[in-house]
């Protein structure tokens, strides 16, 4: 009975032709949108997620004002000084800090202006190191002894900032001071990390004219939960400048408080852009009630035939819902190949930009889910027509012209 219902059904929509196809519109293009953000927004979560796992859980951020957004303008800067303090927290196993600024630079003659950042050459060169997914391609690392030296980043060792070029051994200028190429870093994903340059921090201090950190790092000894260790560095620091609670000129966080910051306002943008999508698909359900309430007088005379022979209301209710079904499912199938066309798409563009993290995520369940999702969509959208087309009278629709 139900492949009768459905060969009724296909029958149905290949007699309509173009106005099928049309009804389907705002069907796959909301479900396009949907899969295509959904599949970003999970590609992009398992990549945040895989980036956190690698800089390690056990890793403390301090910065100064309130953050992130402050750490490049504090009034209150951090210095060598808040180094030693955090350094007797207890459960720190590890501190270290860096120093970084946009600075000038120059090889064979051509000047470009980059972040030049430096880091420490102790025990906690591999905290900052980890953190800023910072690898060597060739060459050699920054050593204790070293100080006019310097690693360069993956676009500037391969001619993709300077016009030329640099190599291992080279001569480069930053704030007209000469420097050694020592090394080459792998590409780490953006075009800022890609196109920056390392020097020991006590250089970079003595270039810079500075003693003030953009970030301290710290790392917890094993067996001390990483909360707890960053509660007591800012019961230390807060010590250290007498302040209260609550009125902390520096900012205390975890890579696990960092990871959630960043997936809440995944989540939010997400939700926002699907929402917009729904629109879509409410306007493809008006379309396909529209379509649906056009078939039924077209097929009147038909449905009274049916109901003639012996077709119950239940019978014709179920051709009409299973039709207007179909139509949501075919519309959302095509959504979801345009979908996950247009999020490959947006991952190539995008990594074609230098930003490696970006990947395109699409899982069966998201591709039956939203087939699934089309069809209900699509026979909800049916229902009323399909009620109407029961309630018909045999009489009365065989005798409709």
């Amino acid at each position: 009975m139900l492949s009768d219902y459905i060969r009724l059904a296909l029958i149905g929509i290949t007699q309509k032709g173009v106005r099928s196809l049309l009804t389907m519109i705002g069907i796959f293009i909301g479900i396009a949108l949907v899969v295509s953000l959904i599949s970003l927004g999970s590609g992009l979560q398992q990549a945040m997620n895989e980036q956190f796992e690698m800089m390690g859980t056990n890793i403390i951020m301090i910065m100064p004002g309130e953050g992130i957004e402050s750490m490049f303008g504090s009034s209150v800067p951090l210095t060598e000084h808040d180094v030693h303090v955090i350094e007797k927290a207890r459960g720190v196993d590890v501190v270290g800090g860096m120093v970084t600024k946009i600075s000038k630079v120059e090889y064979k003659n051509e000047i470009k202006y980059t972040w030049v950042s430096g880091f420490p050459q102790d025990e906690s060169k591999k905290i900052i190191t980890d953190m800023q997914q910072m690898k060597l391609e060739s060459g050699r690392e920054l050593k204790e002894s070293d100080k006019y030296k310097a690693l360069v980043g993956y676009m500037v060792a391969h001619g993709d900032f300077f016009k030329k070029e640099v190599k291992i051994r080279d001569k480069i200028l930053i704030n007209n001071r000469e420097f050694e190429v020592v090394g080459t870093l792998e590409p780490i994903g953006n075009s800022q990390d890609d196109s920056s340059m390392l020097i020991p921090l006590e250089t970079a201090k003595e270039l810079f004219d500075t003693d003030e950190y953009i970030v301290i790092m710290a790392k917890a000894k094993g067996g001390f939960d990483t909360g707890d260790v960053a509660e007591n560095i800012k019961e230390e620091l807060r010590g250290d400048r007498e302040l209260k609670e609550g009125d902390e000129n520096f900012a205390v966080q975890t890579m696990e408080e960092l990871k959630e910051v960043y997936a809440v306002v995944l989540d939010l943008i997400q939700v926002f852009l699907i929402g917009l999508a729904a629109i879509s698909l409410l306007v493809g359900g008006v379309g396909i009630t529209n379509t649906m309430y056009t078939s039924v007088m077209e097929r009147t005379r038909e449905i009274g035939i049916m109901k003639a022979i012996g077709a119950r209301n239940k019978d014709i209710m179920s051709i009409f819902l299973i039709e207007s079904g179909i139509l949501g499912a075919v519309g959302g199938a095509i959504g979801v190949a345009i979908g996950l066309g247009i999020s490959k798409s947006v991952e190539l563009a995008v990594r074609s930009q230098g930003l490696e993290y970006l990947k395109a995520g699409a899982s069966l369940e998201l591709i039956f889910g939203a087939i699934a999702f089309s069809f209900i969509v699509g026979a909800l959208s049916g229902a009323m027509p399909a009620r109407q087309a029961a309630k018909l009278k045999p009489v009365d629709a065989l005798r409709y012209e």
